[in-house]
């Protein structure tokens, strides 16, 4: 890969650091700016494998392969490049796709934390759907009073559960519950609710059980556990699977902050999807992180 001289002396002058790498993901030119900040010199850069960079370099490759192969622009946080052990600088890295290889900037990590600002766009949001919400809610209600057919009248009851759970979510988003509602739950009743949203929304998968029948109930939220187990079986939904396994199991051996012994639950969702893209793996349960191009990456992270 090659660049003209103008384009070299633009890039040259700008205070981010600029590499390009060439289809092997070589850097095949950096600008002064990227030398400042990782304190490598442009002999050290110039031909090395992003992946040979301490000590976050093989971070930053697997970044790159991803855009490389097509996803679209990326943006990784927190990483350290740095020539000189302990004097690392956190810095966030944004790779661009180019005609030929990939476009790197780095930038000095923001101070501010994203989550914040995050924290502020999430209220706005649970603000503006607590009136939808209480209105669905009411229409269901009326519906599964006045509907005969008992699948229709299973539905509509599904349509109130959830406009609840989803109710108290924009409450907590709001502060209005800021502590756990805990109670004890029916682990595989909460897997059976589970299975019959999945199937109102993809009847194309399967569903398999695989519990254990002789396990109690656990002690905690039941809308949060939910919430947690929804955003997994959809994002194996949207990760192209078309077989899900809802497992349940004793867990023997785990241990409180003050080392004592504790019996356990483990829920396991299962699925054969493509699974998770290498370029999100190290940030996947960050906000705004998606391997989906309509993806809002709030998932996980909630």
């Amino acid at each position: 890969m090659s660049c003209t001289i103008s384009d070299a002396e633009l890039l040259d002058q700008l205070t981010a650091g600029v590499a390009w790498l060439d289809d092997g993901l070589l850097l095949c030119y950096v600008n002064p700016g990227l030398c400042e900040l990782t304190g490598f010199g442009t002999t050290r850069l110039l031909g090395s494998p992003l992946s040979a960079l301490p000590p976050d370099g093989a971070r930053l490759h697997a970044s790159a392969q991803g855009v490389l192969g097509g996803q679209s622009a990326v943006r990784v946080r927190g990483v350290r490049l740095c020539a000189t052990p302990g004097s690392e600088r956190q810095l966030d890295v944004s790779f661009a796709p180019l005609r030929e290889g990939v476009l790197l900037e780095a930038r000095p990590a923001e101070t501010m934390p994203p989550v914040s600002r995050l924290s502020e766009s999430l209220r706005g949001f649970a603000h503006e759907v607590r009136n939808p919400l209480a209105a669905i809610s009411g229409a269901a209600q009326l519906l599964q009073r006045r509907e005969t057919d008992s699948p229709r009248r299973e539905l509509a009851a599904l349509i109130v559960s959830e406009t609840q759970r989803l109710a108290a979510l924009t409450e907590r988003l709001l502060g209005a519950r800021a502590t756990f509602t805990t109670r004890a739950i029916n682990v595989h009743a909460l897997l059976e609710h589970l299975a019959q949203l999945l199937g109102a929304e993809r009847a194309d998968i399967e569903v398999v059980r695989d519990y254990d029948p002789s396990l109690p109930a656990l002690h905690g939220d039941p809308d949060r556990l939910l919430q947690a187990l929804l955003n997994l079986v959809r994002n194996a939904a949207e990760s192209n699977a078309r077989r899900i396994v809802l497992r349940s199991r004793a867990e023997a051996g785990v241990r409180d902050a003050h080392g004592k012994t504790l019996p356990a639950i483990r829920i396991e969702i299962e699925d054969d999807g493509d699974g998770v893209p290498d370029a999100i793996a190290q940030t996947l349960f960050e906000p705004m992180v998606s391997g989906r191009a309509d993806g809002s990456g709030l998932g996980l992270a909630l």
